[in-house]
């Protein structure tokens, strides 16, 4: 709808019903927006955003900054025509998604979140009147409504990430992330070009690792990260480039395995995932993909902070590809041990990671071999078959189910 056409007039009786239903959603609830955003990152367009821990979450704030202004309004002045949403989460999400070189198809996921609001907003229009027409009108003008509210949203963003654009293009940063995307994708790119480009050696030992916080995190405390993770490498220099407000892509001249490493203090709600190393462009290239699905594994995880590998997640990452299969998985090997005291989980994966050695896994549990005898037979209890006829299987699930408890 043109913002020159006149806006429909709204009775008081349609104005009190629309207030109304507005003051049930104020507070929407987990599932209502858990529904949002999974319908809001769904589909092949959003999957570069859905993959991306940082996005998909800054996506999710911005969904629930739209739905929230909408709700406001009804209540203060319902049915009338609500004004764009431009809050700082929505303009904060629209920068993020030009940094990472996305565009407005992007905001796709606003118009994916509609439906599912639009489903809900129906339930709650259905238990406000029995009058048929009155819900009619209702329906009409609230459909009216969202639909007008989401387009003058999307084309205020659009213009917001024009600007963005503009910015970064006046500036070295868009040519650097544009050279990366290059060699990351395997496009057509010298070395001799990539080089000149970002300043940085293509030759020799690279090891790639992503710094990431929530959206709102200081910037300076992921600089702080990714010096500390350099200085424990004992590596002269980092190549750096900002991928989105929150996340940092980092990649050190050397071959570093975080297990090596002594400790980096990290600050509050950092992580950092790590590549295993590579050598020349393709280790640069493979290293970066590697960190990029460390940090999927670790966000899945709920792990708030600390640094991992992808060496460490990489088996996690493999069962965790179709969730459904990785739930019967772990339902059909560890059976009630899956919800049992963490201890007993905890033991077993430790047991089985010393190849049965019940004497070391006692002094890595700091604990006494009679305890950890006495636990393995509870956890052949618990287990659908016992711990030493299905090991292989059952360390895997331990992984996954440890992961997932973050």
């Amino acid at each position: 709808m043109r913002s020159s056409e006149p806006w429909p007039v709204v009775p008081p009786r349609i104005a009190e019903l629309i207030r109304r239903g507005a003051q049930e959603v104020a507070d929407p609830g987990e599932e209502w927006l858990q529904e949002l955003h999974e319908a809001a990152l769904s589909g092949p367009g959003m999957r570069a955003v859905a993959a991306d821990p940082v996005l998909a979450e800054s996506t999710r704030r911005a969904n629930v900054a739209n739905l929230l202004a909408w709700v406001a309004h009804n209540i203060d002045k319902p049915g009338t025509r609500v004004p764009p949403s431009l809050s700082p989460d929505s303009i904060a999400n629209a920068r993020d998604l030009v940094r990472r070189g996305l565009d407005a198809d992007a905001l796709d996921a606003f118009r994916k979140g509609q439906s599912a609001a639009w489903q809900r907003w129906m339930d709650v229009c259905f238990g406000l009147t029995d009058d048929p027409a009155e819900l009619h009108r209702v329906l009409e003008i609230t459909a009216l409504s969202i639909s007008t509210y989401l387009d003058d949203t999307v084309e205020a963003l659009r213009e917001q990430m024009n600007a963005e654009r503009d910015d970064l293009a006046r500036g070295s940063h868009a040519e650097r992330l544009a050279t990366v995307t290059l060699l990351v994708e395997g496009a057509p790119i010298t070395v001799r070009q990539a080089e000149a480009r970002l300043g940085h050696r293509l030759t020799g030992p690279h090891t790639a690792a992503i710094v990431w916080g929530p959206p709102d995190v200081d910037s300076a405390r992921l600089e702080d990260a990714a010096e500390g993770l350099l200085q424990a490498a004992g590596a002269e220099r980092r190549l750096t480039l900002v991928a989105n407000a929150a996340t940092l892509w980092v990649w050190l001249p050397a071959a570093v395995s975080p297990e090596d490493l002594p400790p980096i203090e990290m600050p509050d709600e950092v992580r950092i995932a790590v590549g295993r190393p590579g050598r020349d462009l393709a280790g640069f290239r493979s290293s970066h993909l590697e960190a990029l699905t460390a940090q999927q594994v670790i966000d899945r995880a709920g792990m708030r902070a600390g640094i991992a590998s992808y060496d460490e997640v990489q088996l996690v990452g493999m069962l965790e590809r179709d969730r459904k299969d990785a739930d019967a998985f772990l339902e059909r090997t560890l059976g009630e041990l899956a919800e049992a005291d963490p201890e007993l989980r905890r033991v077993a994966l430790t047991y089985l990671r010393e190849l049965g050695n019940v004497t070391r896994t006692a002094e890595r549990l700091y604990t006494h071999r009679n305890t950890v005898i006495r636990r393995l037979r509870r956890i052949d209890e618990l287990l659908p078959r016992p711990l030493a006829e299905n090991a292989v299987h059952v360390a895997a699930a331990l992984e996954l189910r440890s992961w997932r408890a973050g």
